[in-house]
């Protein structure tokens, strides 16, 4: 398969006892004044969904372009970081971040053109750069560095693609991180790129077939590019060095509007691939010959229903991984000559672990598994008859794998809660393993400890649960506890290493991540649990976490916080409406918050296949049961800090501003909940190192000065005299 790849003052470093001449710890906690800007209520909006009449107050809201919205975007965000600039210890947070944070980061190679390129951040940049080398040890030569799109960083690179002979690149280009892309051609030979410029792109990659691409757009929308709803996805074809409006339609579909669309050519251009999917899960799946005359697709199945990703192809048989007749996956071949379900090929059927991904590289098949929420490598002949297995470091998560079908090494990227990522090179005939690139960070890995327990939800049901802190650490009650969560969209959350959770754990913390229902840890039966009328039961899992974690004396609610993003961010809102009395600290990020009217905005109809829709009468009752916007009442609630972006065109910032003005207008208890508004930023990729440790700093200061835990650290000079007297 043609790879189209996307990419993601002196005091205040002393100990804050130590500082007590400036902030006795007695005043350092003292609370700080909040005076909530006013929210107008239209208190005419009210919707009827099925006879039951639910008001809208907050409507309003949703139109970001209204000059009233953005005053009031401005006067909630004046009051969030006047609030965040008088915690003590913030400016300490951020300088340990950012010494966290400075240390080198390596993409795992692939081989194009007879270079291995890769991506390589020098520890402080905003953006990644594009690297090539002819050989594993000659010179870097630098291809692409998005820090020149941009002067703040916030212009950044959100996929790249080769052409077959390895000489020019289509990279695609997200500014303010929002989905919309625009696409550009670099001549690699000359190092400079073409006039080509292709713009209204979102959900595309680029699958290079002769002298051009396949891509998928949108028709260029006629206002509010970023809050429109997203229709009628389409197939065309770029030749190089002509302008868009002469690229060719390849495909389209005028009686399904909220059809995706996505292409993918075989490694010798002889066959075009379609996958058509109307949401999160599910698609259909065609192919056509590139080198006929006949311009149809033929199918290979044509219900959405189950999933199907192409992997690879062997002469005239395509390897496909799909869920179909087997929750956790399998490998079969299909034979272009004779496509149709009966005369499937089993390649690797399925096992008792999740089949995550399959690389064919050196004449094998690399197949990475899923066991109990952590990666296992194994290698298959092209028969399907297991030959090896990789052994991993520890308990970790796979990251990325390249390789290719005629050479015999492969690439793998490693990491786990407190190693950060490590690339590795296997070579696949002499079964020799050794690191490529392995990264150097000021932060101690071996003391601390990552095990996994499970706990037992509502229903009975046993939910795992990877919990990380320093060995020896004091059971009280009392550590500073943040337990992380998704449940949903089949997405599995598995260990890896993000600089600010060591913040937590270097202060004697506790970090917890929640393998719960709705994600695809344990196959499409785990997913299928979390979805429509049983979503429910993703949110019990997450409860029944936090009551695990309060029961064992890791923390309790006086010192646990929740966090997650997107339908994570969902996760937290549902759960801090439920059950406030159980959490300390909430952080809702980017969440889908309004479950009554996600559908109507960008792409958020796609998501119906976990959510279900509130214009159908079966499953409106079930939305509006645990829709956070619509369950906020008056209660004490945890101190909540909701964090969004103004250019978020994935999960609107509406349903983070609905969701805050409802908690401001509810709040009972003395906690402070705020909206933190990113700009120039979008749903999370693409976003500057230089914003996230802002965010992650505001985020981790808020949480533990409400906890009251003062944190703890010495200057580098300090630390670094503590590992010499203990012969590090």
């Amino acid at each position: 398969m043609k790879k189209s790849f996307f990419l993601f003052t002196a005091c205040t470093l002393l100990p804050l006892y130590a500082c007590q001449n400036t902030h006795k710890e007695q005043d350092m906690f003292k609370p700080i004044k909040v005076q909530y800007p006013q929210t107008r209520q239209d208190t005419t909006v009210i919707d009827d969904y099925f006879g039951t009449l639910v008001p809208d107050p907050y409507r309003w809201l949703e139109d970001d372009y209204a000059p009233e919205v953005k005053e009031w975007v401005a006067q909630q965000n004046e009051v969030t970081f006047r609030y965040l600039s008088q915690i003590p210890f913030r400016q300490t947070i951020e300088q340990r971040l950012r010494q966290l944070w400075n240390y080198e980061r390596y993409s795992t190679p692939d081989y194009e053109g007879g270079y291995y390129y890769y991506f390589k951040n020098d520890g402080l940049q905003d953006q990644s750069v594009l690297y090539r080398q002819a050989g594993l040890q000659a010179q870097a030569e630098l291809v692409l560095d998005p820090n020149t799109f941009s002067t703040d960083g916030t212009v950044s690179l959100g996929g790249i693609s080769f052409n077959r002979s390895g000489q020019l690149l289509a990279y695609q280009v997200s500014e303010s991180g929002s989905d919309w892309r625009k696409i550009l051609v670099r001549d690699l030979v000359q190092g400079k790129d073409l006039a080509d410029t292709l713009r209204w792109v979102k959900f595309s990659g680029m699958a290079w077939a002769g002298d051009g691409f396949f891509y998928a757009r949108y028709p260029e929308p006629e206002a509010h590019t970023y809050t429109g709803r997203n229709e009628f996805h389409q197939v065309y074809y770029h030749k190089i060095g002509t302008p868009q409006e002469e690229d060719q339609l390849v495909f389209a579909d005028h009686t399904h509007p909220m059809r995706l669309f996505g292409v993918t050519t075989t490694r010798d251009e002889r066959f075009l691939v379609l996958s058509i999917a109307e949401s999160t899960s599910g698609n259909a799946l065609y192919f056509r010959y590139l080198h006929k005359q006949d311009p149809n697709f033929q199918p290979i199945v044509e219900e959405i229903a189950d999933d199907y990703v192409l992997v690879d192809h062997v002469g005239d048989e395509l390897l496909i991984l799909t869920n179909n007749e087997a929750d956790n996956w399998r490998l079969i071949a299909v034979n272009v000559h004779q496509p149709q379900r009966p005369h499937w090929r089993d390649v690797i059927p399925e096992g008792e672990d999740v089949l995550r991904d399959v690389v064919l590289a050196g004449g094998k098949l690399v197949a990475h598994y899923i066991h109990n929420a952590a990666s296992q490598l194994k290698i298959f002949d092209l028969n399907g008859q297991q030959l090896a297995e990789i052994a991993l470091p520890h308990i970790g998560t796979v990251r990325s794998i390249s390789g290719e079908p005629d050479r015999s090494e492969l690439f793998y990227s490693f990491t786990s809660f407190t190693r950060p990522t490590t690339i590795y090179r296997y070579d696949l005939q002499t079964q020799q393993h050794e690191v490529w690139k392995a990264p150097k960070i000021d932060f101690d890995s071996d003391a601390y400890i990552t095990k996994q327990v499970w706990y037992t939800s509502k229903d009975g049901t046993r939910v795992p649960m990877f919990i990380t802190h320093k060995k020896g650490l004091k059971l009280d009650g009392k550590r500073p506890t943040l337990l992380y969560g998704y449940g949903g969209f089949d997405i599995s959350i598995l260990p890896s290493f993000y600089v600010p959770r060591l913040v937590v754990l270097e202060n004697d913390g506790v970090y917890a991540v929640a393998n719960i229902r709705g994600g695809g840890e344990f196959g499409k039966e785990w997913h299928l649990a979390g979805t429509k009328e049983r979503k429910q039961n993703v949110f019990d899992d997450f409860i029944a976490a936090a009551e695990y974690l309060i029961q064992n004396r890791y923390t309790s609610p006086q010192y646990l916080a929740i966090e997650g993003r997107s339908n994570g961010g969902l996760l937290v809102g549902a759960v801090m409406t439920q059950r406030p009395d159980l959490f300390k600290v909430a952080f809702p990020g980017v969440g889908v918050l309004d479950m009554l009217r996600y559908h109507l905005f960008t792409i958020g109809a796609a998501w119906a296949t976990d959510y279900g829709r509130s214009d159908d009468p079966k499953m409106f009752p079930y939305l509006y049961a645990y829709s956070p916007v619509h369950n906020v009442k008056p209660a004490k609630y945890p101190a909540t800090l909701v964090t969004t972006a103004d250019h978020d065109d994935r999960v609107v910032p509406a349903h983070s501003f609905k969701f805050i003005a409802a908690l401001q207008a509810n709040q009972q208890g003395p906690d402070p909940v705020l909206i933190r508004i990113e700009t120039k930023a979008g749903h999370g990729a693409g976003v500057p190192i230089s914003k996230r440790i802002q965010e992650e700093t505001d985020k981790l200061a808020f949480m533990f000065y409400n906890m009251k835990v003062p944190i703890q650290y010495t200057a580098a000079s300090e630390r670094n005299k503590s590992k010499q007297k203990l012969g590090h």
